[in-house]
Protein backbone atom coordinates (compact mmCIF):
# COMPACT_ATOMS: atom_id res chain seq x y z
CA UNK A 1 0.00 0.00 0.00
CA UNK A 2 1.36 3.84 -1.00
CA UNK A 3 2.27 5.80 2.41
CA UNK A 4 0.85 9.01 3.34
CA UNK A 5 -3.20 8.22 1.67
CA UNK A 6 -4.75 7.11 4.40
CA UNK A 7 -6.53 8.96 7.49
CA UNK A 8 -4.44 9.39 10.70
CA UNK A 9 -6.91 9.36 12.75
CA UNK A 10 -8.24 5.24 11.79
CA UNK A 11 -9.14 3.96 15.52
CA UNK A 12 -11.40 1.24 17.60
CA UNK A 13 -14.64 2.91 17.81
CA UNK A 14 -17.71 2.50 20.09
CA UNK A 15 -21.12 2.31 18.22
CA UNK A 16 -24.52 2.27 19.98
CA UNK A 17 -27.53 1.81 18.38
CA UNK A 18 -30.01 4.59 21.05
CA UNK A 19 -32.98 2.97 20.18
CA UNK A 20 -31.90 -0.63 21.66
CA UNK A 21 -28.51 0.24 23.77
CA UNK A 22 -26.35 -2.14 21.34
CA UNK A 23 -23.04 -1.59 21.48
CA UNK A 24 -19.95 -2.83 18.40
CA UNK A 25 -16.84 -1.60 18.18
CA UNK A 26 -15.02 -0.84 15.13
CA UNK A 27 -12.53 0.64 13.13
CA UNK A 28 -13.72 4.48 11.80
CA UNK A 29 -12.20 8.05 11.48
CA UNK A 30 -15.16 9.52 12.59
CA UNK A 31 -14.83 12.36 14.75
CA UNK A 32 -16.66 12.61 18.46
CA UNK A 33 -16.25 14.30 21.67
CA UNK A 34 -17.65 11.52 23.92
CA UNK A 35 -16.25 8.39 24.82
CA UNK A 36 -17.62 4.74 26.75
CA UNK A 37 -15.77 2.45 28.45
CA UNK A 38 -16.57 -1.28 27.07
CA UNK A 39 -14.77 -4.10 29.30
CA UNK A 40 -12.64 -1.66 31.02
CA UNK A 41 -11.24 -0.08 27.47
CA UNK A 42 -12.56 3.50 26.76
CA UNK A 43 -13.64 4.08 23.02
CA UNK A 44 -14.64 7.16 21.12
CA UNK A 45 -18.67 6.94 20.79
CA UNK A 46 -20.64 7.37 17.85
CA UNK A 47 -24.30 7.48 18.64
CA UNK A 48 -26.56 5.93 16.29
CA UNK A 49 -30.56 6.04 15.90
CA UNK A 50 -31.27 2.78 14.08
CA UNK A 51 -28.16 0.21 13.21
CA UNK A 52 -28.31 -3.43 11.73
CA UNK A 53 -29.18 -4.84 15.41
CA UNK A 54 -32.91 -2.16 14.79
CA UNK A 55 -33.52 -2.07 11.19
CA UNK A 56 -36.76 -3.72 9.93
CA UNK A 57 -35.43 -5.14 7.11
CA UNK A 58 -33.06 -7.13 9.31
CA UNK A 59 -34.86 -7.71 12.14
CA UNK A 60 -37.81 -8.83 9.92
CA UNK A 61 -39.94 -6.78 12.05
CA UNK A 62 -42.11 -4.66 9.53
CA UNK A 63 -44.92 -2.08 10.24
CA UNK A 64 -47.69 -3.24 8.19
CA UNK A 65 -49.66 0.27 7.04
CA UNK A 66 -52.73 0.11 5.73
CA UNK A 67 -53.66 2.18 2.72
CA UNK A 68 -56.67 0.20 1.17
CA UNK A 69 -58.68 1.99 4.25
CA UNK A 70 -57.30 5.29 2.53
CA UNK A 71 -58.04 5.13 -0.76
CA UNK A 72 -61.79 3.65 -0.10
CA UNK A 73 -62.42 7.05 1.80
CA UNK A 74 -60.65 9.08 -1.10
CA UNK A 75 -63.00 7.05 -3.42
CA UNK A 76 -66.07 7.73 -1.45
CA UNK A 77 -65.07 11.06 -0.78
CA UNK A 78 -65.10 12.08 -4.73
CA UNK A 79 -67.76 9.96 -5.94
CA UNK A 80 -69.87 12.89 -6.25
CA UNK A 81 -67.45 14.72 -9.14
CA UNK A 82 -67.39 11.81 -11.33
CA UNK A 83 -68.69 12.23 -14.80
Amino acid sequence: MRKGIHPENYRLVAFKDMSNDEIFITKSTADTKETLEVEGVEYPLIKLEISRTSHPFYTGKTKLVDTAGRIDKFKNKYAKYKK
